[in-house]
Formats: structure tokens, C-alpha cells, sequence
């Protein structure tokens, strides 16, 4: 079918968002399950989200899985499982779009019946032609019409043919956007677009108005990509009589060179940022909250606070740039702010896998007792779980190169004399353990860091750690003493 053209849009700023009706409030979030809950999808959720919250509506999931070739039971299982990890709850069931299919032709024939709308029986070839001269033309590519005013004869009998809407042809079409402002259209420019193709199944276009209607959608909030459909989607809603819900067209997210939002840039599935980056959810949360959206200077919000200020105007009309050292930065914070157990627990999956098995009960509380000293110098779960291997190290250790170093020369001396020192410790507090090793680097003269660095490698085989007197006191009185021993009789 001819492919309809991008149709030209005029924007004023003069213009004042209307009162919303706080009872009547009714959002959704509508993906393709055609893959994973994209970064850009998650942020329009939780926009919609927040939205309905703070005025007491409602927020409706609905999954537009009408291209069969493409929508998997993966996909929408991965987006489900996406949104419930970032907390995006939605009211009431899941709206799946392919079982509406009756629906939506119900509505295409009483545009039929109501004049509203035209049987097109032009084939695929007289479209390609028509393409073909409109572009040998260097005119739009628009479907010119030719059935719009015509009576089918006999030889159309039996002849497949589409539903296409009949647009207005005169005038203009106003938005008033929440976000664009006033944005205008002329008539002229939207073609009879199809409602139904010539097989009966219902267009994307028909669908999402049918679907928006039956749900009581009073607010469309989207991506700014589908500002261009929303002219062309008004001509069925105008057409049926039905209550024109408001718009919201969100500027897209871009990479932080400005450029279209790739893979390079982090655009990844929400999962991704969950399984490969160790991401948690409020921090990405807050952070697509702070993409294009704003109060004051607030940096840190909380899902409370989101709801109690998000309104629509806060969003800005520019393209927000997408930042991911900026999202490990805020991730840094809600690690330090998180529950130790919880971080254990969401660690414990990613230690295991390095050490190839389950981890036990214990050490499962070990790793909550080492959070305190894990979770400040760490950006993700990845981090705390590489911070926490030392905990469970096979002996003799495997040592790091630079570590490895730390033990040559006079290193090894001076090991040699903190064992002997922390053999005679009876109380393994972190008190105790520090007054032994200074004892041992004030009678060498030399700074405790002479001594701690040694101490380090040998119980840890790294060169970095959580302060070594902890890293005593998490692995225990024998542990440390063996791991202590194993390097001097290396």
C-alpha cells in the first residue's frame, strides 16, 4: 500500500495548559512486543505513571502485539518483567491488541456506514505506479484518492479492497500539545490513510484509537516520533463522535553527543541495565525521571516525591541526553543508601557464577556483614561482588601481579612480623588488630601504610580492598592467619 508522507507541522508557544480533572485521569503505556522495554519506552511508562498518581487516575498497560511476524511471547514477558522491576505498576489486566481485532473492524464499518469512510480497491500495482510517477515528479508520496468518490462497478465483484478514512480535505487540524504547545496541520496534507487492509486485518492507526477509546484514555503521553500520527489519528476520532483525549509528545532521548540514542550509547533493554550493568531499579528510576523532566534543583527523588510533583509541565521540549557515567553515579548513591542484606542478596547470583556454585546461608550473611565496607567505593553490583571475592578465595591465594610485588624484598620480612604479632592478638576486634600491626610499623619506623600494603596483598592478593583491619575481622582469627602463613612459606 502507498506509504502515507510525513506531513508538515507548525508550532506556536503561545498557549496555556488546560485544568486536569484529577477523578478522570486515564494513562497508558502501549509497547511493541518486539523486543526487549527499551530505555526510551521506560521512561514513557513511568511519565505516564507518574502522571495518572499525582492526579488520582488511572495507569493501563496495553501490548500491541498485532504484527505476528514480529511480536514474541519473549518480548512481551521480558517487557512485563521490565516494568515490574522498575516498579511501573499498572491498574486493572493487561489490554493484548491482537484479541481486539473484532473491535477494531466493528468501528471501520460504522465509519463505512456513516459515510466516514471508503472501500479502496485500487491493487498493489496501481499504487506502485502512482508511487513511481509521484517520485519521478519529486511530489509527496500520497495516495491520490482515486476511490475516495467512486461507486464500485461489477467488475469489482469479489474484488479484494481496503477501508481507507476519508480525511478532511480543507481547513486545518490543531493540537493543542501538553508538551509542543499549539501545533497545526493543514488538511491538505493528511491523505485517506487505511483502516483496514484488503485481507480485513485492522492498520496500527485504527487500533491505537479504538483501543484508547474502549479504554477511557483521557491522556496520551508518547514519544514525539508519533506527533505526525496523532493528526492523522483525530480524523476517526472526530469522525466517530468520540471524546478527543489530550496529547503529550515527549522529546526522544538522545546519546550524550547529541546524536540519535545507540547501543554505543547505552541504549539498551531495562534488563540489560539490571543483568549486565548491576544497575538497581530506583536508581534508574530516578535517573529517566531527571531525562527531560525536572523540579527545581532536586537531583535525589524518591517514587513518593516523583508522584507528588510530576506534572506534564515540567517536561522540557528539548531532547535529553543520555549519560550513563551519570547513571552509575546516581546508582554509587542508592548502593550506599540500600539495605546490606537486600545488596547481599542481589550480589550473591554474581558471586556464585564466578565461584561456580550456590552460596550457602552463611555465606550469605557474610557478604551482608562486609556491605558497610563494600558498598561506598562501588558503582554497581558488579563492583560489590568482585569486592567481596577476597571473602571466598581458595588457599593458597592467587595473587594479582602488583600484588605479587608488594611481597618481594622487604615486604615478606615485615609479613613475617605482623604474623607474629596478630598470633599473640586473643581479641580479633578491628581495636585490637590495629593496635597490633601500628605496634609492628612504629618499631620498623616506617608508616603503617608500609605494612598494610603487604598485609593487604597477602590476605586478598589484590592491592585494593575494604580497610584491611575489617578484611581481618570478615575473614576470621584462623583464615587470616593460615592466608598470612601461605605467603610466607611461598
Amino acid at each position: 500500500m502507498l506509504g502515507a508522507s510525513p506531513v508538515t507541522i507548525t508550532f506556536f508557544t503561545a498557549w496555556e495548559q488546560p485544568r486536569v480533572s484529577a477523578s478522570s485521569v486515564v494513562t497508558r503505556f502501549a509497547p511493541s512486543p518486539t523486543g526487549f522495554l527499551h530505555i526510551g519506552g521506560a521512561r514513557t511508562a513511568l511519565f505516564n505513571l507518574l502522571f495518572a498518581r499525582h492526579h488520582g487516575g488511572k495507569f493501563l498497560l496495553r501490548i500491541e502485539d498485532t504484527d505476528k511476524a514480529r511480536s514474541t511471547q519473549a518480548a512481551i514477558d521480558a517487557i512485563l518483567d521490565g516494568m515490574t522491576w522498575l516498579d511501573l505498576n499498572w491498574d486493572g489486566d493487561v489490554v493484548y491488541q491482537s484479541q481486539r481485532a473484532a473491535r477494531h473492524a466493528e468501528v471501520a464499518e460504522a465509519l463505512l456506514a456513516s459515510g466516514h469512510a471508503y472501500r479502496c480497491y485500487a491493487t498493489p500495482e496501481e499504487l506502485a505506479e502512482l508511487r513511481e510517477a509521484q517520485r519521478a515528479a519529486k511530489q509527496p508520496m500520497r495516495y491520490d484518492g482515486r476511490w475516495r468518490d467512486r461507486a464500485p462497478g461489477p467488475e469489482q465483484d469479489g474484488k479484494p479492497f481496503a477501508v481507507r478514512l476519508k480525511a478532511p480535505r480543507d481547513g486545518e487540524t490543531v493540537i493543542d500539545d501538553l508538551v509542543q504547545g499549539r501545533v497545526v496541520v493543514q488538511n491538505s496534507e493528511l491523505d485517506d490513510m487505511i483502516l483496514l487492509r484488503s485481507d480485513g486485518t485492522p492498520t496500527y492507526m485504527l487500533a491505537v484509537v479504538v483501543d484508547d477509546h474502549d479504554m477511557g484514555v483521557t491522556h496520551v503521553i508518547r514519544g514525539d516520533d508519533h506527533l505526525n500520527n496523532a493528526f492523522r489519528q483525530l480524523g476517526i476520532i472526530r469522525a466517530m463522535g468520540w471524546p478527543e483525549p489530550a496529547y503529550a509528545h515527549i522529546p526522544l532521548i538522545h546519546g550524550s553527543d547529541g546524536a540519535k540514542l545507540s547501543k554505543r550509547h547505552g541504549a539498551l533493554g531495562v534488563d540489560a541495565y539490571r543483568d549486565e550493568l548491576g544497575i538497581l531499579p530506583e536508581a534508574l528510576s530516578n535517573y529517566l525521571l531527571r531525562l527531560g523532566w525536572g523540579h527545581g534543583d532536586a537531583e535525589i527523588i524518591s517514587r513518593a516525591q516523583a508522584t507528588e510533583w510530576f506534572d506534564i509541565g515540567g517536561v522540557g521540549r528539548s531532547p535529553s541526553r543520555f549519560d550513563l557515567k551519570k547513571l552509575e553515579n546516581l546508582n554509587g548513591h542508592y548502593l550506599r543508601e540500600a539495605d546490606d542484606a537486600r545488596l547481599a542478596a542481589l550480589a550473591a547470583p554474581r558471586i556464585a557464577a564466578v565461584l561456580g556454585r550456590a552460596l550457602t546461608d552463611a555465606d550469605l550473611a557474610l557478604v551482608g556483614r562486609a556491605m558497610p565496607e563494600l558498598k561506598p567505593r562501588a558503582k554497581n553490583l558488579h563492583e560489590i561482588a568482585d569486592g567481596a571475592m577476597f571473602l571466598f578465595a581458595s588457599r593458597p591465594l592467587v595473587m594479582e601481579e602488583k600484588a605479587a610485588a608488594l611481597l618481594e624484598g622487604d615486604g615478606t620480612r615485615l609479613l613475617g612480623l605482623v604474623h607474629e604479632r596478630l598470633t599473640a592478638v586473643t581479641d580479633w576486634s578491628a581495636e585490637a588488630l590495629d593496635a597490633g600491626v601500628r605496634a609492628v610499623a612504629e618499631a620498623e619506623g616506617i608508616g603503617l601504610g608500609k605494612v598494610a600494603q603487604p598485609l593487604r596483598a597477602a590476605l586478598t592478593g589484590r592491592t585494593t580492598s575494604p580497610g584491611i583491619f575489617d578484611v581481618l575481622v570478615l575473614l576470621g582469627r584462623d583464615e587470616s592467619l593460615a592466608r598470612l602463613a601461605d605467603r610466607l612459606a611461598a
